[in-house]
């Protein structure tokens, strides 16, 4: 009985041996998992036989801000700036954010931190900014939404952060009616969407696009219901996983992601 109680008993401390360093594996390889980084959000895409480069966040990862004048009170005008900020370092992406005149102040409506700097521009005029209806995007909290500017007024949001731009792309499933499949105007653009509250879709166009191809890219191939342009010619994309940050112009207000601390 001694013998077979032994043996049981050298048994039993293999066997625990042996489950705790399954578990101690399990356990690396769990915190191991926990620390690898999250996908870069963007990925270089083509649609309509043209190349665009398509960024997309989740705001529950994500703190989607927008940036116009850096500590010192100066405009920021470039994604080497905006880097030197205390916010810098957690920068993913980031995008020029809607038109801006000479002297780089918003055209239109333009908050940040929850404080309108700029009141919405709701008059007539010429250019893609007055093509109504324009829109606004808008980020409050781990949310964010795209509106035609009229009905984002009548909401009264209060975002935290918002920028006006125009015209609008895609309105309620719809491309915007002034568009055409036959136009010629072709032009390097960039916009911003969403699929639904949580996410936001970043894009700009590596070819010369309509304003018609680059709406369908939201609608038909993004999934976005609403999307807002924000400019073409002068667009720009900082995105370090694809080694890319463009400086063609000095830019007015930008649109960045950061990683939320862990």
């Amino acid at each position: 009985m001694k013998a077979i109680s032994f043996s049981l008993s050298r048994v039993s401390c293999r066997a625990l041996i042996l489950l705790s360093g399954i578990l101690v594996s399990l356990g690396l390889f769990a915190e191991r998992s926990a620390a690898q980084p999250d996908p870069d959000p963007c990925r270089p895409v083509r649609f309509a036989d043209s190349a665009f480069v398509v960024c997309t966040v989740d705001l529950r990862r994500y703190d989607v801000r927008l940036f116009w004048r850096g500590p010192d009170g100066d405009v920021l005008g470039s994604f080497s700036r905006l880097k030197d900020t205390p916010e810098g370092s957690r920068l993913a992406l980031a995008m020029n954010a809607g038109m801006y005149h000479e002297d780089r102040s918003p055209v239109g409506l333009y908050v940040e931190n929850g404080k309108e700097l700029k009141a919405a521009n709701t008059r007539s005029g010429p250019g893609n900014f007055h093509l109504k209806p324009n829109g606004v995007f808008y980020v409050k909290g781990n949310r964010a939404g795209v509106l035609e500017t009229d009905t984002c007024l009548k909401r009264k949001i209060r975002p935290d952060h918002a920028t006006q731009s125009g015209p609008m792309l895609v309105i309620n499933g719809r491309i915007h009616p002034r568009f055409s499949e036959q136009s010629t105007s072709l032009k390097i653009r960039n916009g911003i969407g969403v699929k639904d509250q949580h996410t936001v879709v970043f894009a700009i166009s590596d070819d010369p696009v309509t304003f018609s191809a680059f709406a369908r890219l939201f609608r038909d191939h993004l999934g976005c219901a609403n999307a807002l342009f924000l400019d073409g010619s002068v667009s720009s994309l900082y995105a370090p996983a694809l080694e890319r940050m463009d400086s063609l112009l000095p830019m007015g207000p930008i649109v960045g992601a950061l990683r939320r601390p862990p």
